[in-house]
């Protein structure tokens, strides 16, 4: 039997949903609503959530509901909400129940009374629930991407749950399970690679999580502005901003957690775990609450002077008692005639800072050191020398592993940077500071180091085939003679300087002769189309440029991406970038029209005939080949942005890692 109230939404009644009485409307979004509702046969009030008639009509809005319906089915954990049923209304509309949860959400609670006293216990209970209820999600493959306040529940236990895997992203899901990227989710505790509609990892779930942090012990967000295009572009620009002072003590914390680049933020709940439960150890020492207790109500009486003044008088007391523990402390006997002579000047403790352990101090230095690229200069500033002072002081100190991971890779970011753009004596240096990292430490991981050696040597390659494309055989044997500098091996180093040898003295062809899929031999050209010749095509017909964004990205509209400026500079022979598959193919059709011959894009076995010939940075190309439709197409090669050889794309879209080349058939 189903139920049905008699209220509605303006001229909407409620749906019918079998063995269900609706109430009313607890929440209502873009692609659902969400009832309260009564299940009679178990005499028990649930929350139904029911997708809205107009998003049924995207297949998009369907594969995100079902989607959400199966992640959260197959979570089981204390701090995750479960799902009773689900099933169909009685219009067709997908649905399911869950938990009425009325304790409300977390941004309905204020923590800053609790905060203000020295108190912060209960925002860290619900950070470190929160924090689990995340580490079992990510270990089975789940990116929540929506972590905010509203998605935080209290049940009837005061106990806090994740809610809402709505745009939940799992890994594995094909190659993108919203097939233009969406970037959904709530803008003021999006992180900045989500906003730019980029595929995302736990760490966007960490940042959010700690903007979710900021906001429970200030009341407010780290950023405000008018409206989510603003916003997401402060997550993205601006500087993380200072706590106040009363909360400075997690400022070290926000700077990584709120850092632009994943990289720099914590890899792993466990980290940021590690990170809070330092913040309580150093809350912890003698007299910390009897001295927030002294400044609180000073603050708010005397002005912000006086508090500091008495924080000063406070501290040193304190040191002056901690250094004559041994002696009595602070209640011993007044010293005799020949001990006061003795007697230091307790303003000198007054003043001296508190000391820090080295180990901290070189690590938070790292960091930052890392967040603005001061990975090896200036001299006495830079993320290499604080390394391995860290490493100096604990080698098994397992933030230091983290560290040195995290620099060796932006260490091999630079120097393949470098080798692209044929910066070749920077890129030595960078691997000279590798070596040192790697010898001092003991660290680096071997494999990130196989996957570099790897990535130097295609980059090495492609500037010799660039030079062999340019008939300069000298820079093409110069450019191989480096290989032994970079870790290559003495067979790949010989078989590189043997190709440049060989292929310089042939003075390979712009094109090469190939058994086509269709009869007869064909002429695959070994150089992608060029800048300046898709230029002219574009010129030629007036065709307008395919956008290089992810469809939904905030930024889109902000700063548009196409092949004339896609984000990096180009010369005029550079491979064009930021193409769609279809660009590609109206390309061929007009170079036929102005050539009398036929030109189309190779399909993957042609392409493997022969190696393309690109210069700069790596590029996957266009392929004829298509998905389970020809709205997907193959991309063969790896990119300076993905290391899969082979990848299927929306052929509708340009990339800014993806090219094309042409086959030429007789």
């Amino acid at each position: 039997m189903s139920y049905v109230s008699s209220n509605d939404i303006g001229s909407v009644p409620f749906p019918e949903i079998e063995g269900y009485r609706l109430l009313r409307v607890l929440n209502q979004g873009s692609t659902s609503t969400v009832y309260l509702g009564e299940q009679p046969a178990l005499s028990r009030e649930v929350a139904i959530k029911v997708m809205l008639p107009q998003a049924l009509g995207d297949e998009v809005g369907r594969r995100r509901f079902e989607n959400e319906v199966r992640t959260i089915a197959r979570l089981e954990h204390p701090h995750v909400v479960s799902i009773h049923e689900v099933g169909r209304t009685r219009s067709g509309l997908p649905y399911y129940s869950m938990p009425y949860l009325p304790r409300g959400h977390v941004g309905q609670r204020s923590f800053r009374k609790q905060v203000a006293a020295g108190d912060e216990s209960r925002v860290i209970e619900t950070v470190n629930a929160l924090l689990s209820a995340l580490e079992y999600a990510h270990g089975n493959g789940v990116v929540h991407r929506d972590v905010k306040a509203e998605n935080v529940m209290f049940d009837d236990a005061d106990r806090p749950l994740l809610v809402d895997f709505g745009i939940a992203l799992r890994r594995g899901y094909g190659p993108r399970v919203t097939a233009t990227g969406l970037a959904v989710g709530s803008t003021a505790y999006m992180a900045p690679e989500q906003a730019r509609g980029e595929d995302v990892d736990g760490r966007a779930d960490l940042y959010s999580l700690a903007v979710l942090v900021w906001e429970m012990l200030t009341g407010e967000l780290p950023y405000r502005a008018a409206d989510a295009l603003s916003m997401a572009v402060m997550h993205a620009q601006n500087p993380v901003p200072k706590l106040p002072l009363g909360l400075r003590h997690w400022q070290r914390f926000m700077n990584r957690a709120l850092a632009k680049a994943p990289s720099a933020r914590f890899q792993n709940v466990a980290q940021m775990r590690t990170a809070i439960e330092r913040i309580q150890e150093r809350r912890s020492w003698p007299g910390q609450s009897a001295l927030r207790q002294a400044i609180s109500p000073l603050a708010r009486r005397a002005g912000l002077l006086v508090s500091l003044a008495i924080a000063t008088a406070f501290l040193g007391l304190l040191a002056w008692w901690m250094a004559g523990r041994d002696g009595g402390g602070l209640f011993a006997n007044e010293p005799g005639p020949t001990e006061a002579a003795a007697t230091i000047d307790p303003t000198l403790s007054m003043l001296r800072p508190l000391p820090e352990a080295p180990l901290q101090v070189a690590l938070d230095n790292a960091r930052q050191q890392i967040d603005r690229r001061n990975l090896t200069a200036p001299a006495g500033d830079n993320a290499l020398a604080s390394v391995l002072d860290a490493a100096r002081i604990d080698t098994d100190n397992a933030n230091v592993h983290a560290l040195v991971g995290e620099l060796s890779q932006a260490l091999s970011g630079e120097l393949l940077a470098s080798l692209r753009a044929a910066r070749f004596d920077r890129a030595r240096e960078y691997q000279q500071h590798l070596a040192t990292l790697s010898d001092e430490t003991g660290l680096v991981d071997p494999e990130l180091e196989k996957e570099r050696i790897r990535q130097v040597l295609a980059a090495l390659t492609a500037q010799i085939d660039a030079s062999i494309a340019r008939s300069d055989r000298t820079s093409a044997q110069r450019i191989a003679a480096l290989a032994p500098d970079f870790g290559i091996s003495s067979a790949e180093s010989t078989r590189l300087a043997g190709h440049a040898r060989t292929a310089a003295s042939t003075s390979a062809p712009a094109s090469a002769v190939v058994a086509g899929d269709r009869p007869g031999d064909t002429l695959l050209e070994r150089r992608p189309v060029s800048v300046a010749d898709y230029s002219r095509f574009a010129e030629a017909t007036d065709r307008k440029p395919t956008l290089c964004r992810e469809r939904a990205s905030l930024l889109r509209a902000l700063a548009p991406r196409d092949y004339r400026n896609p984000g990096f500079e180009q010369e005029a022979n550079s491979p064009v970038v930021c193409v769609s598959m279809a660009d590609a193919e109206a390309y061929a059709l007009w170079l036929g029209k102005q050539t009398g011959h036929k030109y189309r894009v190779p399909t993957s076995t042609e392409s493997k005939a022969t190696a393309a010939v690109i210069i700069g940075r790596e590029l996957s190309l266009w392929q004829r080949d298509c998905g389970s439709d020809c709205n997907q197409r193959q991309t063969a090669g790896r990119s300076w942005r993905n290391s899969n050889d082979e990848r299927l794309l929306q052929a509708s879209r340009g990339y800014d890692d993806v090219g094309f080349r042409l086959i030429r058939e007789h």
